[in-house]
């Protein structure tokens, strides 16, 4: 392990999130609010990072992947330590916890609350809650690609743990291009949003919170009611487009700007993530019809919920825990598959359930055929025995976390629905579950010890579970091994 390159990249990568809370400052400025809780953090995280980046040097800037994927993992939670200050030293979050559980939330792009009030929040710091959101959808590192270049390999390896998905790869040859390339796409999508929301008539400062939440797919909701406070059907239209759209695999953008657009029209993943959003989209709305009267009213309410829980965005215009029980369990179904790979959604991604289908069909034809060779396909493309592995390695870990973390959960004493549905909403980084948990309640009732469990739970879903666990694998930290 390469200490000293892990520590100078951290605080590199703390500075600039420090950097970062500057915006949400001068937000709290003009609205004539507090700073201190701001200025409190930038100063700790200045600290630090100056301590790690002066005092680390880093002679040997030999790395291999375990240093990218400690790296992403310590900044992380890092960020999340410093991010969570401003609440509580300004009091409007007074248990550092409760204030831990929000920030790895938002970072995070999960969505889950422990606020019962949202709109008692300061503009600064409901500005900061939604800001980190969209640092997080892309992430944070990866913007520091795109702004201070690393070595090629070392970027691929940060890269490899912070983007989401399966299927990584360079747009163009050098990775600070690809992060550059990233960031244009997901800044210009972001602005589209806020445009076409004020079109609606919704008031500048809410439009660039909700745009954040849609495209961390995050969904920390501004109003109690979340989207459904303004109560307008195009409101709805436009914000669950922009979620779909944000769920889609980002190389997708850069191939329509190539002109490339028969590869796009055959990704077989980018097929299926709008197949799976149509069938939910209609037989929930014929479901929930007899709740709405109206079918296209019903088809309002289905879509959206449909787009913001299959990319795990979580926002939400009507209290589906009300619906029908075919409704409910579609949408839970749709928490675990979640978006594309290379998407801002979260899930296992519906690139790893193509990839096990495609996989099962293929041993399938082997128990029938012995003698014939099967190969397993993506896209047209033969998967290599690699990356089929470290799929259902991927999903094996995933459902394992899932159990025991529900199992550690029921000592809260929840119902199983609460239960279950909070850990998945957690895991699978959506937000709101059902029961206690769904879009109408929060995350307060859990105690602390639950509260940080749930917090670990956001972390592992969002970088995809094998960054985290590095850190607590003694191989990690032996200075002779390497991977």
């Amino acid at each position: 392990m390469n200490y000293r390159m892990v520590a100078y990249s951290v605080g590199r990568i703390t500075a600039m999130a420090s950097a970062l809370m500057l915006l949400p400052l001068f937000v709290a400025l003009y609205y004539d609010e507090s700073i201190k809780g701001f200025l409190i953090a930038i100063a700790v995280g200045a600290v630090l990072s100056a301590l790690a980046v002066l005092f680390s040097k880093p002679k040997n800037r030999q790395i291999f992947s375990k240093e990218g994927f400690v790296t992403v993992s310590l900044s992380w939670i890092i960020i999340s330590l410093i991010g969570a200050i401003p609440f509580t030293v300004e009091g409007e979050i007074p248990s550092y916890i409760d204030a831990i559980f929000e920030t790895v939330s938002g970072f995070t792009t999960t969505g889950a609350s422990i606020l019962e009030n949202v709109e008692a929040l300061s503009r600064g710091l409901l500005f900061w809650r939604s800001f980190t959101h969209w640092l997080g959808g892309m992430g944070i590192i990866v913007l520091m690609l795109a702004v201070f270049p690393l070595s090629n390999k070392y970027s691929m390896y940060i890269m490899k743990a912070e983007v989401p998905g399966p299927v990584k790869g360079k747009l163009v040859p050098k990775m600070q291009d690809s992060s550059v390339i990233l960031y244009m796409i997901y800044v210009a999508l972001t602005a589209f949003e806020i445009i076409f929301l004020l079109i609606g008539k919704m008031p500048l400062y809410d439009a660039i919170l909700h745009s954040f939440g849609t495209a961390g797919t995050g969904g920390f909701g501004i109003k109690s009611l979340s989207v459904g406070y303004y109560n307008s059907a195009y409101i709805d239209i436009v914000i669950g487009i922009f979620m779909a759209l944000f769920g889609v695999n980002f190389n997708m953008y850069f191939l329509l700007l190539m002109k490339k657009y028969k590869t796009v029209i055959k990704n077989e993943e980018l097929l299926w993530y709008i197949g799976i959003i149509a069938f939910s989209t209609v037989t929930i709305a014929v479901n929930i019809k007899s709740l709405y009267g109206s079918f296209f009213t019903s088809l309002r309410y289905s879509f959206f919920q449909v787009s913001s829980i299959v990319t795990t965005t979580g926002f939400s215009t009507a209290d589906f825990n009300r619906w029908p029980e075919y409704s409910k369990m579609l949408l839970v179904l749709l928490m675990f598959i979640g978006g594309c790979a290379g998407s801002t959604g979260g899930g296992i991604k519906v690139a790893r359930i193509i990839m096990m289908k495609n996989t099962a069909k293929s041993e399938v034809k082997h128990m029938l055929r012995p003698r014939s060779y099967n190969q397993t396909k993506l896209n047209g493309e033969v998967l290599d025995k690699q990356t089929i592995h470290g799929t259902l390695v991927f999903f094996l870990l995933y459902i394992f976390i899932i159990l025991i973390s529900c199992f550690l959960l029921s000592l809260e004493n929840f119902d199983a629905v609460t239960t279950v549905t909070g850990v998945i909403a957690c895991v699978s980084n959506i937000g709101p579950g059902l029961s206690l948990v769904g879009p109408m309640g929060s995350f307060a009732i859990f105690s602390p010890a639950a509260k940080l469990l749930l917090s670990f739970c956001m972390l592992l879903g969002r970088l995809e579970i094998f960054p985290v666990l590095l850190l607590f694998s003694p191989y990690t930290w032996k200075k002779s091994s390497r991977f």
